[in-house]
């Protein structure tokens, strides 16, 4: 049988701002031939994400730095081709970190089986039903527990991330205000997801905006952004508010350090509550979460979009669309 040839991005360079396709090195190595207890596993959508910047920093972030050299590290859905594991067999789904490479030879640690439902795309694994899902989920519903008649305002709200939050506030009840960098963006979350009111940071003002759209103050704020828009929310929370920090994009490539927000006294002024978070937090919790999002789903409740972009070779260049704003929904790589 003709050799297997793996093709892969490894980590060549840490970036002092952007990460580019000049941090990479494409590679290729044969396949190893596969040992009891083994899965080849061949990658079949790629998960590019805003955390892909922190894990390359020097010194990491909440974790380990990926090495140098190393194989780039992101979550995946992909299907067995071959299998000495008894409890995996070729042509299973699964799902893990199989990183930024055609195949990889897992002894299975970290790899799940995704069921079979019919009618449902794989993507589904990458966005609703996977680590974006439950970002939202709990990030919303964990830190903040939103009431009916709430003011719920979310940054990147077209996002992959933000655009479900809304669809869950608005579920529990609540007034769903989204800041989006785009007039399209900002008329898909309103027309076809049902919040509220939307805004465009890149063509009004946040703070007079949300002066506008929320008259009775916010009661919740759910970051993705962090910088100048969580200042202008801290500037209008209510008395008790609650903050959660999912991710503060605007400053993951930023070679100085980001004066913190002028309006912080106000979480001492008005009690509220800011707390940050990991997804990897929930993971026991995982089923809690996939019963409500697969219960809401099949409502109609919740809906969700894929930016797809063909091709592990473009996973580099791809990866700006989440810093530049021009990626639609959650950003894919189909191999």
């Amino acid at each position: 049988m003709a050799e297997r040839i793996n093709h892969q991005w490894r980590l060549a360079a840490r970036p002092t701002d952007y990460l580019t396709e000049a941090n990479f090195q494409w590679t290729e190595e044969p396949l190893p031939v596969l040992q009891d207890g083994q899965v080849l596993v061949r990658s079949l959508y790629l998960s590019l994400d805003p955390a892909n910047r922190g894990w390359v920093r020097e010194g990491g972030s909440y974790r380990d730095e990926i090495p140098l050299g190393a194989v780039m590290e992101g979550g995946a859905v992909g299907v067995v081709e071959e299998s000495k594991h008894p409890n995996f067999q070729a042509g299973d789904h699964v799902q893990g970190m199989l990183g930024w490479q055609e195949y990889v030879v897992s002894d299975s640690k970290g790899l799940s089986k995704l069921p079979n439902m019919p009618g449902l795309p794989l993507t589904a694994y990458l966005g609703l039903f996977g680590h974006i899902g439950l970002t939202a989920y709990f990030g919303l519903l964990d830190i903040t527990d939103p009431k009916p008649g709430e003011t719920l305002v979310v940054s990147a709200a077209a996002g992959a991330v933000g655009s479900i939050v809304g669809q869950i506030g608005k579920i529990k009840g609540c007034r769903v205000v989204g800041i989006a960098g785009s007039d399209d963006k900002c008329k898909w979350i309103v027309d076809e997801l049902g919040f509220d009111a939307a805004i465009n940071y890149k063509t009004e003002k946040v703070s007079a905006a949300l002066r506008r759209e929320c008259p009775n103050g916010i009661d919740i704020y759910f970051d993705n952004v962090g910088g100048e828009i969580l200042d202008a929310v801290l500037g209008q929370i209510n008395l008790g508010a609650r903050i959660s920090i999912c991710g503060m994009i605007s400053q993951y490539n930023s070679a100085k350090p980001v004066p913190g927000p002028y309006n912080l006294i106000n979480l001492l002024a008005k009690r509220a509550k800011m707390q940050g978070f990991i997804v990897t937090d929930y993971m026991s919790r995982a089923q809690e979460a996939m019963k409500d999002l697969g219960a809401w789903y099949m409502q109609g409740k919740l809906k969700y979009r894929v930016d797809v972009v063909e091709g592990l070779r473009n996973a580099p260049t791809a990866l700006g669309k989440l810093f530049d704003g021009s990626n639609q929904g959650k950003l894919i790589i189909k191999l």
